[in-house]
């Protein structure tokens, strides 16, 4: 089974430790924090369980079709919001308890002086199926 870990730096539930943005942490402490990443990605290629994962810009905006012939709407973006996706990774696993623990792993990465950071991830598996209407 396929899950997305979504790495929120803000939103989610209530931080266990405040820490900085990213932009604002020491250079050695954000080389740190990415070598953790890599190698928890190493670690998960070798055991097959890893298959994709990026950070992102936080900039971007919001877009959706307005009409035929009209062109998109595009809102955004939005550098002060309280949620912030900074990356993510999918994981192919034998369970969703497996996701939990891995997710649970990653969420020990370091950030400010060393400390891992409790990060708040989020997890969701991939459909597998289209979804069952009911009526």
């Amino acid at each position: 089974m396929k899950y997305l870990l979504l790495k929120h730096y803000r939103g989610g539930p209530t931080r266990v430790v405040d820490f900085p943005p990213l932009d604002q942490w020491a250079p050695q402490e954000v080389d740190a924090h990415i070598r953790f990443m890599q190698e928890f990605a190493g670690r998960l290629e070798k055991s097959g369980e890893f298959v994709d994962g990026q950070a992102l810009s936080p900039e971007g905006a919001f877009v959706r079709f307005d009409g035929e012939g009209r062109p998109p709407v595009t809102d955004g973006p939005f550098a002060e919001t309280k949620d912030l996706i900074a990356g993510w990774m999918i994981i192919d696993v034998e369970s969703w308890e497996r996701a939990v623990e891995l997710a649970g792993e990653l969420s020990a990465a370091p950030g400010p002086g060393g400390a891992p950071i409790y990060e708040w991830l989020e997890v969701r598996p991939f459909l597998t199926a289209p979804p069952t209407v009911t009526e």
